[in-house]
């Protein structure tokens, strides 16, 4: 009887590690894709939609904002280690993706700038990553993390490529009814905080006269201040477009020189990371819409 019951205690032993076994393979087969920053974290979400078996990691806090030069820590190395997919906006506004590779070089890195129909403007001999701003370049680099995305993960291609064309179209909407809403203002000129808009205002046919700080963050100096201020004066109608994530500043001593207005563009870098991000591109651009509509009549 006591030779039967060892027996028995060592198949229950031997089930219940292979229980256990089969639990971890099943953890093991979750497919994780980290964002690098938060317009990269909304367009995932929208992608992976409902698809079962891949979790959406944002590496950097969502009130981070642009990685402008931004350095990993400790806890965004441990993120990327459980990483499959590394999807980024590229274009340099990640600068830290060679120590991430090499790092995790069995990590694939997908490069939401990477695509062919998206032509990257420079501020003087750099490019400028702030790409998603134009409308008709967020559908193009939806399309190049779902390009990315498939290729890593053809077990849910399909349901990438429903979920990236539902989006699209969704986006498609939105161009549409910016440039209904933008392209015939009466007043075309506008100053900007920093260089996160030039997308933006290609795209709609805006005149970016001045930004007030090069550098989000640094202060402008005392000559040019001075030289934004002499800009705004001569401008027809006198706005200035602060945005949420620094501080307005210098805004205000230039409106107070100028007799300027001050409203508020949102490069749409910070938000909630929940489920309501989904649709946080679309509500902050339709904002901005408003906003630039109120501006410039």
């Amino acid at each position: 009887m006591k030779k039967l019951m060892s027996i028995l205690s060592v198949v229950l032993v031997c089930i219940f590690a292979i229980g256990c076994g089969g639990q971890m393979s099943q953890e093991k087969r979750e497919f994780t894709i980290v964002t690098s920053f938060y317009p990269m974290y909304i367009d995932v979400l929208n992608i992976t939609k409902g698809v079962e078996g891949v979790k959406v990691v944002n590496m950097t806090k969502p009130q981070t904002g642009c990685l402008h030069d931004y350095q990993l820590t400790t806890e965004d190395m441990k993120t990327l280690e459980s990483a499959d997919v590394f999807v980024v906006n590229g274009a340099g506004m990640e600068s830290f993706l060679e120590k991430a590779a090499k790092q995790n070089p069995k990590m694939k890195t997908v490069e939401a700038s990477n695509y062919k129909d998206i032509n990257l403007l420079k501020d003087g001999d750099e490019e400028n990553p702030h790409v998603w701003l134009s409308v008709t370049y967020a559908i193009a680099q939806v399309k190049a993390i779902t390009a990315g995305l498939c290729e890593a993960d053809p077990e849910h291609k399909d349901a990438y490529r429903k979920n990236a064309l539902d989006y699209c179209m969704k986006l498609e909407k939105l161009k549409e009814e910016m440039h209904s809403e933008l392209d015939n203002l009466p007043h075309k000129d506008i100053v900007t905080f920093h260089e996160a808009f030039p997308y933006l205002a290609k795209e709609f046919k805006l005149n970016i006269v001045s930004v007030i700080e090069r550098e989000p963050g640094t202060e402008p100096t005392p000559q040019e201040l001075e030289d934004t201020i002499k800009q705004v004066r001569e401008l027809d109608t006198k706005v200035l477009f602060t945005e949420p994530q620094y501080s307005p500043a210098a805004a205000e001593t230039i409106a107070r020189e100028t007799g300027a207005k001050i409203y508020q563009l949102d490069p749409v870098v910070t938000g909630e990371a929940n489920e309501g991000a989904i649709n946080a591109y679309i509500d902050t651009m339709k904002k901005n819409m408003a906003v630039l509509k109120e501006a410039l009549q």
